[in-house]
């Protein structure tokens, strides 16, 4: 038996030799073999997962600042009766927002030392409880250089320790003494909050329709751990950037529906002056009444920009008809050209016939479209469609954004026995999983969501093949509103019809079998087994599709294998759902659905204690408390123990030399 494990032990040499150089010693191997058996003894970190934010950057800052209400919650754990509920509030705005409580209280208290004294201290007992379930290593990575030691210090050593009363008392003097205490104060609260969300999970739409989407990446791009599968909304704005035309004119037209160019303009420098230009020019003279933008509650405009965005409204939405009729010609094989509508009109009587039969136009004046020719551009469409895609090429913010989805992101990912994607698996009538033609060939399920993935990346890939390159580039399209795309997954987009044709009927798009199968366990165990998802409390978790709560609907589906977290963060459907948003928490006892009703705003926090308002829901608590031993963490650490315990054979046995000093 010894022996065909020296022979095992042999063929692997080579990577032992490669483990060697980390732990060289007996010594070394068996240290960490003690310390990665009692990492996978801690309680799990909590995961957060959040859907749909469109862009409504303060909510989504907020609900970090306080993870989901999670900061409230042990706030009032730990101090219970002992503060008043007026102190508790003061305490938790501190933490979210500790700058901008500084100013206010420094003005207002006229014993700011002893403020700090009890401040510091409250802050130091919510900071023990929030780091309790990591690694010292892994608290100590989270702490700023300049207070590492002193938090470190703080932390692990308790004033109900007679012996180590004034020493920890001397600590907080020295730091209000000294003038650091704001500095200190700031960094501590930083630390709570960064410690409180273990793993954040976005599951796709951080663009469009709310003003911030630039500044939700930028609040990512310097978190922590977190990670996103990409939503259609996403994917329209990467293919934007990477130069799909129609999907340029796609991302304008949302946003001046919305009346929202702050991201454009302000966030990624988008030149809209050719635009604004060329609509006045053009449709100066038009009403353009399908094409007033929808103003959100308390959006004001003056009647110049009201009619300014109007126009520009409908001429991208037109640019967009065009260019969107060039890709669909372009690719035969998505049978998609019933969607090149503009060649469907006559435009001197004014129908539109879709399916043999003819529907009255609500208006037909289009004085950039050649009747023999519709889908053709203008000169001026041509020069000004050119100048919108150098804009979006030439944003730095823009691309570096992308680039940041493209490194924390892919269509779907597994974590902890949790199957995420945004939208839909493509499904057959009968529940099985439905193939679809990807440039020749055919994909279902997880193959199918892998291989848009690698299509996607190919177009921003410098050295993909151009023909490829370009084929990617379209596909982002159909994607959007492709009726077999995992991220829209329904028969058609109909926004010709709504801007233009009088039949309400002309609107329904038909959802595709997976939102109608979606609440079937059987359907949702087959997805599950598809993508190689294991244990015995495995979920699905979408979003994509707002849950009407405020119509009795439940995000809770499939017996509780699947969860749709989509609640309406963007105040466009607050008052379609009757809420504003989900948080899902995974934490060591199970998981909680977090209901949020609508910010107000950061200042309003600051100035009058306001939080967000969360109901929590328990959807699913364990039978006992999971442990890191428990995750997908746990089987790596593992998989490295058994290694370092085949290193250490190798050692004893004289397989390997120590390498001693």
């Amino acid at each position: 038996m010894k022996n065909t494990h020296h022979r095992e032990l042999k063929a692997d040499l080579h990577y032992l030799h490669l483990l060697s150089q980390s732990f060289p010693t007996v010594a070394d191997a068996s240290t960490e073999i003690i310390n990665l058996e009692a990492i996978m003894n801690l309680p799990k970190g909590t995961e957060h997962f959040l859907a749909d934010l469109h862009g409504e950057s303060e909510a989504f800052q907020h609900i970090l600042k306080n993870a989901s209400g999670n900061i409230k919650r042990k706030v009032n754990e730990l101090f219970g009766n002992a503060i008043r509920e007026s102190e508790k509030k003061e305490l938790c705005t501190l933490i979210y927002y500790p700058e901008q409580k500084l100013e206010l209280i420094k003005a207002a208290d006229e014993d700011i030392d002893d403020w700090y004294h009890i401040t510091i201290h409250q802050l130091v007992k919510v900071c023990r409880d929030v780091s309790s379930k990591y690694t010292r290593s892994k608290v100590r990575k989270s702490l700023p250089q300049d207070f590492s030691y002193i938090i470190e210090e703080l932390l692990h050593e308790r004033t109900e320790d007679n012996n180590k009363t004034a020493y920890v008392n001397v600590i907080v003097d020295t730091i209000i003494t000294t003038g650091r205490a704001d500095d200190f104060i700031i960094a501590l609260c930083n630390v709570i909050q960064r410690l409180a969300i273990d793993q954040l999970h976005i599951l796709g739409d951080i663009f469009d329709r709310g003003p911030g989407a630039h500044i939700i990446m930028d609040t990512l791009r310097q978190y922590h751990s977190w990670d996103i599968q990409w939503g259609n909304h996403d994917i329209l704005w990467m293919g934007a950037c990477a130069g799909n035309k129609a999907c340029i004119c796609n991302v304008l037209r949302l946003s001046l529906r919305y009346a929202n160019l702050s991201t454009l303009e302000e966030g990624y420098g988008i030149n809209l002056v050719p635009l604004a230009t060329f609509a006045m020019e053009t449709y100066g003279d038009d009403p353009c009444e399908e094409f007033v933008p929808k103003l959100l509650k308390g959006q004001q405009i003056d009647e110049k920009t009201m009619r300014l965005t109007t126009c520009m409204h409908k001429a991208v939405s037109v640019l967009q008809f065009k260019e969107e009729s060039k890709i669909f010609r372009r690719h035969p094989e998505w049978q998609m050209d019933d969607r090149c509508l503009l060649s469907h009109v006559d435009y001197q009587r004014g129908v539109c016939t879709i399916d043999g039969k003819e529907y009255e136009m609500k208006s037909c004046n289009f004085p950039t479209i050649d009747p023999a020719q519709p889908e053709a551009l203008t000169p001026e469409e041509e020069q000004l469609m050119e100048k919108l895609r150098h804009s979006f090429a030439v944003s730095e913010k823009l691309q570096k954004h992308i680039r940041t989805l493209l490194s924390h992101g892919c269509m779907y990912a597994i974590y902890n026995s949790n199957l995420l994607f945004h939208a839909s698996i493509p499904l057959n009538a009968d529940g099985t999983l439905k193939e679809v033609e990807l440039f020749g060939e055919r994909h279902s399920g997880r193959e199918l969501l892998e291989k848009t993935g690698q299509i996607i990346r190919t177009a921003f890939t410098a050295d993909s093949d151009p023909d490829e390159r370009h084929n990617a580039r379209d596909y982002f399209l159909y994607l959007w509103c492709g009726p077999d795309s995992p991220l829209f997954d329904k028969s058609k987009m109909a926004t010709f019809e709504r801007y233009f044709l009088c039949d309400k009927d002309t609107y329904k798009e038909e959802k595709g079998y997976y939102f109608k199968l979606r609440n079937e366990p059987d359907v949702c165990d087959r997805i599950l087994d598809a993508f190689g998802v294991q244990g015995p409390q495995r979920h699905i978790i979408n979003g994509h599709v707002p849950v009407h709560v405020a119509k009795g609907e439940t995000p809770i589906k499939a017996g509780g294998r699947l969860m749709v977290i989509d609640g309406g963060f963007s105040e466009a459907y607050h008052q379609e759902t009757g809420i504003a948003g989900y948080t899902l928490v995974y934490h060591s006892r199970g998981f909680q659905l977090v209901q949020h009703e609508p910010f107000t705003s950061a200042t309003e926090a600051v100035l009058r204690g306001t939080d967000i308002k969360s109901t929590t829901q328990l959807v699913e608590m364990s039978a006992h408390r999971m442990l890191v031993a428990d995750t997908d963490k746990g089987r790596e650490l593992r998989e490295q123990v058994s290694d370092l315990k085949e290193l250490l054979y190798a050692y004893r046995h004289g397989i390997l030399k120590e390498k001693r000093n």
